[in-house]
């Protein structure tokens, strides 16, 4: 299966679009190539978003239980205004002296463990992933790379060689491990033991191959694998074991970072470890791109001894300005206990939808980051890919944005903004059930 094709659109299908969507795809393919994915069997048009709305070009509003870079809720009038009100004073770069970029570091480092204390800026997950592994190998002096089974961890040229989740038309390095996630529901019962034992032996092939361990590299939701929260802890093991063999441990924070797991602010600290190296980006600055790596301050002194590092964006005054803004939000408006809260209820209330449909095998996740596993039956938990497209597409035409994940393409993977409600989660899960029932008697 080529999962680069989860909830996408079919080229081939263009002559089935409305004129006006037929003309904008059509342009799209012309200028901007064939590479890019659009989401939904019908391609959605978007021209404005407020909140947990987003809009399209006939005005009609659509619940967003998707997107996480507007993390704060679309157009957040907070951020809009320190963005603005930056841009119009200084932008510039870090190599001219400037406090908003002190005052992030300061403040980011302040939600972590001590043993975290310096601050790299970039302007995507993508590039602090890129820049997390140049340090790996400068500290260890090793190449190899264990990710998850189907992880992402972004696009450049070295990161897209680790994040498997990109397709085959990817490959991956020769000095790439891929493991199982840690999956409680169709893996082992010792969830913690079996990653860490999977760990241990990806480890001990790419020494035997001449590469050495450089880091294992998680996104501790694991949502490009399906969402696996749970247990809480599952992750030491593992970690002991990377550093055993002599790799760091790096936690990409990129989407379940920035209290969307409610529990805590960065999803690492629900596991009980410290990561040498933190990731961020995504949510940070609410849809203006900054990003960062987040080290022990032992793992850069020989690099930065030994390389000069500087980007042109990233941590530039408008930057710091936009994350700055999202920091304060989360903490007045108690955004990360929202999602703890409204979280746990719409977890709550997909496990009694359960009760109702034999087809949702699982409900799973931290926070306000959840996936329903749907199954063709309960007993063999075989995934149902074609009900999970079916499902997708209907919720597009009742106005509910979400998608999926996992290798079988058949985890829902519902992430809204950190503003959501329970009377929005309420109109989730009221059209997930008429959409269940409908396929139920053969009417979906």
């Amino acid at each position: 299966m080529n999962n680069t094709m989860i909830n996408a659109f079919d080229p081939t299908t263009l002559d089935q679009l409305d004129p006006v969507s037929r003309a904008l795809v059509d342009r799209r393919l012309q200028v901007l190539g064939p590479a890019y994915r659009l989401f939904y069997e019908q391609p959605l048009h978007l021209v404005r978003g407020s909140g947990v709305w987003l809009y399209d070009a006939d005005g009609q509003a659509y619940l967003d239980a998707y997107n996480n870079v507007a993390s704060l809720g679309h157009a957040q009038p907070d951020v809009v205004r320190a963005i603005a009100e930056q841009s119009a004073t200084l932008v510039t770069h870090t190599r001219y002296l400037h406090a908003g970029v002190l005052r992030l570091a300061e403040r980011l480092l302040a939600t972590m463990p001590s043993a975290l204390g310096q601050v790299m800026f970039t302007c995507t997950g993508s590039e602090a992933n890129d820049l997390a592994y140049r340090l790996a190998r400068s500290v260890t002096g090793h190449t190899g790379v264990i990710v998850t089974n189907l992880a992402y961890h972004g696009v450049t040229d070295s990161v897209a060689e680790f994040s498997p989740s990109l397709g085959n038309g990817v490959p991956l390095g020769a000095h790439v491990r891929t493991v199982p996630p840690p999956d409680a529901y169709r893996g082992e019962r010792d969830v913690a033991g079996a990653f860490a034992r999977a760990v241990t032996a990806a480890a001990a092939d790419l020494a035997r191959c001449g590469h050495g361990l450089a880091l294992l590299i998680v996104d501790s939701i694991f949502s490009s694998d399906g969402v696996y929260a749970d247990p809480p802890g599952c992750l030491a093991p593992a970690v002991a074991a990377a550093r055993a063999a002599g790799g760091l441990y790096v936690a990409d924070e990129v989407q379940p970072g920035f209290g969307r797991t409610g529990e805590t602010f960065w999803g690492f600290q629900r596991h009980q470890v410290v990561p040498d190296l933190v990731t961020l980006g995504k949510p940070m600055g609410n849809g203006y791109p900054v990003a960062a790596l987040v080290a022990q301050p032992r793992h850069l002194e020989r690099f930065g001894r030994e390389a000069r590092y500087f980007n042109t964006f990233g941590g530039n005054p408008v930057a710091a300005a936009a994350a700055n803004a999202v920091l304060d939000v989360i903490e007045r408006d108690a955004l990360m206990q929202n999602a703890h809260r409204v979280g746990r209820a719409l977890r709550s209330a997909l496990w009694e939808l359960a009760q109702r449909h034999e087809t949702i095998g699982d409900v799973r996740g931290a926070g306000l980051f959840i996936g329903v596993d749907l199954v063709t039956d309960r007993d063999s938990k075989t995934p149902h890919r074609a009900l999970t497209s079916t499902v997708v597409n209907a919720l597009r035409e009742r106005r509910i944005l979400l998608s999926a994940s996992g290798p079988g393409g058949n985890v829902l993977k519902i992430r809204p903004p950190l503003v959501f409600e329970q009377s929005h989660a309420d109109l989730l899960v009221s059209a997930l059930d008429e959409i269940l029932n409908a396929d139920r008697s053969g009417s979906a």
